[in-house]
């Protein structure tokens, strides 16, 4: 009754009912603290029944003032209701729930499992900005030997959510026809062993069926090709931008078999550089200036200038033949042909792209060249000197007789991209370099090698006993066997009292370029054989440092209000010969 009493008020002067609803309001909020003289006194100033509303009645009205046609929200009402009481909403008390009702299960959608269902938990957010720290770096340790950098082997987790071709199908089965480079054999007795984890829980029967949020982990030790050994040069560090001058054969950031063995992680491992922005990429066989970004603020700007091509970039190479005087420019389309390998070719199918070439010496074989890519497309360089009949002195890729006698001039190969991969990779895989195309040898070929290695080779101490007395793997002081659990292994192999085995001692040599980087004084995991591990089983010979080094150079990178650049390399000096390197 009191509301409609008040409905008519607003109805003939909504001003005097701001002014009676606040009122009102005022009132409700403090009538727990009020005194019952202060109530007299209000109900005085105000003898109007329209004005005198009940503590109920108003405490009604305060709860729904929807139903009274005032400019007074439910968000207005309930900040003064909390901060008339001095609570916040989270603070006062909730229902009880409804008998039987327990909190619902994060993950499984609040319904029951069925008998013989599996929780699957959410899937993680990945937060983007998290970079390496020293939990990654501390996972193994380099040491250099011939003039090389290495790194000891180490166990490394594989992580990667279920695919969607995975639902409904078997691990086993996925191993089978999507991770063929090892036997079934060998995925049996890795999870026996504890190293195949779903949802984080060892998995011992393979025919578990994958459903969509599985989350795999596959534990496997790991081996990583061995680099040059030249240490990193730093050009400039003024705390907004990192510029080094990379060694040939090292990838800037972790992929395919390189993860310790890139700039990224040198950098972080040997000068504690963290958080880095990648500007731009050079590939593995290429030496030369390498820009990183220090702030955020610093890599949107140098983006925006790659974007708008404010970045000029110069670049010198040798190439096989007498290169043509004066300026050439190429303008061939360049088509990816493979992404896993990374090979290109000209093709009209292909991106538009420009460089422009400049001859600068010819010492009756081979020419230096300069080299100004007005585009960033992938091997453009390379691509662009092949199409026009002079590829690079030593390149592994495009020098290669597998284009054909004429090696892919003006863009004439006659094979189909298949059969033109198929020729790389066999030529390479004859002449045990395939760690040049960036890829990693078959399942077969290893297994296939590692029985002729084992034919050949004398016995072994560190190789498994089979009376089963012995432990099955050559590990630290805390690894006891190949069958223990994943985490007893890894426990021991990074205990920080482990002494290093006399294999690790005697292949820790002091590089020439080497001094205060190599560091034998680090408490990190000793070299292992792990009694899986195909690559183990293998003795492949150490590739030459000349091998690892492709005569393409970045020279010179310039902005607008910068210019970074570097000393030219000793194969771009006019008077340099091939036979005495």
């Amino acid at each position: 009754m009191h509301v409609s009493v008040v409905g008519r008020v607003l109805g003939k002067c909504s001003s005097l009912c701001l002014l009676s609803v606040n009122i009102r309001l005022l009132y409700t909020l403090k009538h727990s603290v009020l005194s019952h003289n202060v109530n007299t006194s209000v109900n005085r100033r105000f003898p109007s029944p329209r004005c005198q509303q009940s503590s109920s009645t108003m405490e009604q009205a305060a709860a729904a003032p929807e139903e009274v046609n005032s400019p007074v929200s439910a968000q207005g009402v309930a900040a003064n209701e909390a901060a008339g009481t001095g609570k916040r909403k989270s603070d006062e008390p909730r229902e009880p729930e409804a008998s039987g009702r327990g909190k619902r299960r994060r993950g499984a959608g609040g319904k029951k499992l069925r008998p013989g269902e599996r929780y699957i938990p959410p899937p993680q957010k990945r937060n983007p900005g998290v970079s390496f720290c020293q939990e990654h770096y501390s996972e193994t340790s380099y040491y250099f030997e011939g003039g090389l950098r290495k790194v000891r082997p180490y166990f490394f987790d594989f992580k990667t959510y279920c695919k969607g071709r995975w639902v409904g199908k078997s691990l086993l089965e996925v191993f089978e026809t999507e991770f063929r480079a090892e036997p079934l054999e060998f995925y049996q007795r890795a999870a026996k062993e504890g190293r195949i984890r779903l949802n984080e829980t060892p998995v011992e029967d393979l025919s578990v069926v994958l459903r969509n949020n599985d989350h795999l982990r596959n534990t496997v030790h790991r081996h990583e090709p061995p680099v040059v050994g030249r240490p990193l040069e730093i050009l400039v560090d003024d705390g907004e931008v990192l510029v080094v001058d990379k060694p040939a054969s090292i990838p800037v950031h972790p992929c395919g078999r390189f993860r310790h063995n890139t700039v990224i992680f040198i950098l972080g491992k040997e000068r504690g550089f963290s958080e880095l922005h990648t500007v731009h990429r050079l590939d593995r066989l290429t030496s030369g200036v390498l820009l990183f970004a220090r702030t955020l603020e610093t890599s949107k700007k140098l983006d925006q200038l790659v974007r708008d091509r404010q970045l000029e970039k110069e670049y010198v190479c040798r190439v096989d033949g007498e290169f043509p005087e004066g300026e050439v420019t190429c303008e061939e389309p360049i088509l990816i042909v493979s992404f896993k390998i990374g090979i290109c070719r000209v093709d009209p199918k292909g991106k538009d792209c420009r460089t422009v070439f400049q001859r600068l010496s010819f010492n009756g074989k081979t020419s230096v060249v300069r080299c100004l890519p007005l585009t960033g497309r992938t091997h453009q360089i390379r691509v662009h000197l092949q199409y026009l009949g002079f590829p690079i002195f030593n390149d592994p890729i495009y020098g290669s007789s597998a284009w054909g006698p004429n090696r892919g001039k003006g863009g004439v190969v006659g094979k189909s991209d298949e059969e033109l991969l198929h020729a790389l990779v066999e030529e390479h895989r004859s002449q045990e370099s395939l760690h040049l195309l960036d890829m990693q040898d078959d399942g077969i070929a290893i297994r296939q090698q590692a029985e002729k290695n084992k034919t050949c080779e004398k016995p072994d101490l560190a190789e498994p006993d089979l009376s089963g007395d012995a432990p099955q793997t050559q590990m630290p002081t805390g690894c006891t066997s190949s069958s223990a659990t994943l985490d007893e292994v890894k426990q021991g192999c990074t205990d920080s009292n482990t002494n290093s085995s006399s294999l690790q001692e005697s292949q820790i040599q002091s590089n020439g370029n080497q001094t205060e980087e190599t560091d034998t004084s680090q408490k990190t995991p000793a070299v292992t054989r792990d009694s899986l591990c195909s690559e183990c089983k293998l003795v492949r010979p150490d590739p030459t440092e000349k091998e690892l080094i492709m005569y393409l150079h970045a020279l010179r990178y310039k902005g607008p209000d910068f210019e970074y650049s570097t000393r030219a390399p000793d194969w771009a000096k006019e008077d340099w010969d091939e036979e005495s390197t």
